[in-house]
C-alpha cells in the first residue's frame, strides 16, 4: 500500500516509517523537517496545516497514518487545544478527498486516572489538556470515518522504551543526560506501574496494525503487562551501561497518573499472529504464502 505518515521525523515516526518500508509498503514521509527519516521513503518536508490539497500533494495515498502532534510530553501545554482544530481540518480534508483508510496515534492518557487493564471500551475521563485533546480527536475522527464509510484505526500508545536522545520520554532524557556526562537524574519515587514496550517492538506493532484492515477501531500498542517505573528505569540504565543514578523523590508523582495500568494486548497479538502465519499483505489483506 501507499501510506502517508505525518510527523515522520518525530521519535516514533522515524522507527515506524522504517518498519513500514521493511514490510514492503510505499511510504510518503511528511513533516516540517525530514532530516532523520529513512531515505527510502518519499520525503515531503511541509507544514501540514498550510496545504490546501494534501491528498493530491501526497500522491493520493491509500492510507493516512497521522502521528503529527506538538508538545506530547508537556501535558498541560495550551498547544494541544490550540492545534486541535488544525488537526481536525487536515484530517477532514484527507477523508473528503478520498483516502481509503485513516489511522492515528492515540495515548493511554486519554483514559485519565484508572487502575487495571485498559481495553478498547474502557471509558475515557482525561485529566490533562493532552489527554482531552487526543480524546476529542479520536471521537471526531471516528465520526468522520463513519460518515465517509472508510475504516478507522486508533493506535493507543503506552510507554515506549528507547535510548534515542531525540525523544521526550524519561528514557530519552536519561540517554541525553548520560551522553552529556551527568551522573545524577532527578526522579519521582517510581512506584507506579505502567505498560512498557521496547521501541522496536512498538514500531513493529504500529506498522503491522496499519498494514492490514481486518482489525480496526482502537488497537492497544503495548506489552500487556505492568511493571514498576523504578524497576524499568533502573533496568534501562543497566542495559545501556550508563554511569548515572536516579535521585529518588526529586519530583512528585502527577495526581492523574495511575498507580497500576496496562493495556489489553489481545487485538495487536491477533494482528501479529496473522502477519506471521499468513505471509504477504496485499491491498490491506494478509494472503497465504
Amino acid at each position: 500500500m501507499k501510506i502517508v505518515v505525518t510527523g515522520a521525523n518525530g521519535y516514533l515516526g522515524q522507527g515506524i516509517v522504517t518498519q513500514l518500508l521493511n514490510n514492503g509498503h510505499e511510504v510518503v514521509a511528511a513533516d516540517v523537517s525530514t532530516e532523520r527519516v529513512d531515505p527510502r521513503a518519499e520525503l515531503r518536508p511541509c507544514n501540514l496545516f498550510e496545504l490546501t490539497a494534501p491528498y493530491e500533494s501526497f500522491g493520493e495515498p491509500d492510507v493516512l497514518l497521522h502521528l503529527a502532534w506538538r508538545d506530547g510530553f508537556v501535558h498541560q501545554s495550551e498547544a494541544h487545544m490550540n492545534d486541535l482544530p488544525k488537526h481536525v481540518r487536515f484530517l477532514k480534508n484527507m477523508i473528503d478527498s478520498g483516502v481509503k483508510r485513516v489511522a492515528a496515534m492515540g495515548s493511554m492518557h486519554e483514559i485519565g486516572f484508572y487502575e487495571g487493564c485498559i481495553r478498547e471500551d474502557t471509558p475515557c475521563r482525561p485529566m490533562s489538556l493532552y489527554g482531552i485533546s487526543k480524546d476529542a480527536l479520536r471521537n471526531t475522527l471516528q465520526l468522520f470515518a463513519a460518515q465517509a464509510g472508510i475504516p478507522f484505526q486508533w493506535l493507543r500508545g503506552y510507554y515506549v522504551v528507547g535510548n534515542s536522545p531525540f525523544g521526550s520520554s524519561i528514557f530519552s532524557k536519561i540517554a541525553a543526560a548520560a551522553a552529556e556526562g551527568k551522573t545524577e537524574f532527578p526522579f519521582t519515587m517510581g512506584q507506579n506501574q505502567y505498560d512498557f514496550i521496547d521501541y522496536d517492538s512498538f514500531c513493529a506493532q504500529a506498522a503491522a496494525a496499519v498494514g492490514q484492515d481486518a482489525v480496526c477501531g482502537i488497537i492497544n500498542l503495548c506489552s500487556g503487562r505492568p511493571e514498576k517505573l523504578a524497576d524499568r528505569v533502573e533496568r534501562f540504565i543497566r542495559e545501556n551501561g550508563y554511569e548515572i543514578r536516579l535521585n529518588y523523590g526529586a519530583y512528585p508523582d502527577r495526581p492523574y497518573d495511575s498507580k497500576a495500568v496496562w493495556g489489553d494486548s489481545s487485538r495487536i497479538e491477533r494482528i501479529l499472529a496473522e502477519k506471521k502465519y499468513l505471509g504477504t499483505c496485499r491491498k490491506g489483506k494478509w494472503e497465504l504464502k
